[in-house]
């Protein structure tokens, strides 16, 4: 009997009808992106592909398969008896590679064969990530977002976590980004995903909600560090409704030296990120700043930060790109506390 299969748009609406989800392409191919909640069990790690791949170009095919056939075959036994040997008869697993089948298909046909019910998916991750991209445009236009503006260090994050902890459907960009979305955003060793990894989980976000309830979402950029927004996503926001989160400049400083922390610790990673201002604010201003700060002198340097590059940038962005901006409803904490964006959030619900 043929093996079973099922189409990426079809498996988008069902992944979770399958126990186990098995990405059998290498580790970089799993790393750079892959579907949500996949388990990598490579069919050939990432140097036999480089391996199987040379031979193929520089001996023949017919070798190149042979050679490639015995590697299969060993890394499947390891992952059959690191996996599955402990699975009941009803497990039902799902696989996929990168579009031609022949690494998962080899997988699925010994699960076939032991008699579990497995999968394949048509056309592998190639069809997935086209899928992904051509549904992300049909979600966002179902959406009703609402945008939840403010400057630099105004507490828009802590917001969408009240949001979110009142049980508000919250769209946080900059925890799937990996990333505060500004110059000094980079979170010290963490590294973003991938546009397409940044896309998936984008996507897989998107298809939890419910389209008959509000998303509230940050004002976010195109790009948050090195990733770029959704175009439909973005397009979206900047036509939503728009609410301002104003707290008074001590405040945000204040904020901003909290959820910073890893500045406050680190003056030399702090300084070494300032070095990339110098190209806006000029060298002799980013200098003065760096010498405050190795001084321990942090809250003019982040004052100085907000009212002089932050807050004039994000007007003026706020001001071409969201349309609804001028006309947002004004929210004013008590303080930057949780307790303060938790009475907020009340008033949005």
């Amino acid at each position: 009997m043929p093996l079973i299969t099922i189409s990426a748009q079809n498996l988008m609406a069902q992944l979770h009808e399958y126990d186990t989800i098995i990405d059998a392409r290498t580790e970089d191919e799993y790393a750079e992106d892959h579907l949500p909640g996949a388990v990598n069990w490579p069919t050939l790690n990432n140097q036999q592909r480089i391996d199987i791949g040379t031979m193929y170009k520089q001996v023949n095919a017919f070798e190149a398969k042979k050679r490639g056939a015995a590697i299969a075959a060993r890394n499947i036994a390891m992952h059959l008896e690191r996996e599955v040997v402990n699975k009941p008869r009803d497990w039902k697993p799902v696989a996929y590679c990168w579009r031609g089948g022949k690494r998962s298909g080899s997988l699925s046909l010994i699960l076939d064969q032991i008699g579990f019910k497995a999968t394949l998916v048509e056309g592998g991750y190639k069809a997935f990530r086209a899928a992904v991209v051509a549904d992300i445009p049909k979600i966002v236009s179902a959406l009703d977002l609402r945008v939840i503006c403010g400057t630099t260090g105004s507490g828009k994050t802590r917001l969408l976590h009240a949001l979110k902890t009142l049980g508000a459907q919250v769209l946080d960009l900059e925890d799937l980004a990996k990333h505060r979305s500004s110059v000094l955003g980079a979170i010290p060793g963490v590294n973003q995903p991938t546009q397409k990894g940044f896309d998936t989980l984008v996507w897989d976000a998107l298809r939890h909600f419910d389209a008959g309830r509000p998303v509230f979402v940050e004002s976010e950029s195109k790009k948050v560090g090195n990733v770029s927004v959704p175009t439909a996503l973005i397009e979206k926001m900047r036509t939503s409704a728009c609410f301002d989160l104003c707290l008074p400049v001590a405040a945000r400083v204040a904020l901003l030296l909290e959820d910073y922390d890893y500045l406050v610790k680190d003056s030399t990673y702090f300084c070494n990120r300032l070095d990339i201002l110098a190209e806006f604010r000029g060298k002799a201003t980013v200098a003065a700043w760096k010498e405050k700060v190795l001084q321990g002198n942090l809250e003019p340097v982040v004052e100085e930060l907000l009212t002089q590059h932050y807050d004039p940038v994000y007007l003026q962005s706020m001001q071409r790109n969201f349309s609804q901006y001028g006309s947002a409803v004004t929210m004013t904490p008590t303080d930057h506390s949780m307790a303060a964006m938790l009475a907020v959030a009340k008033t949005l619900l």
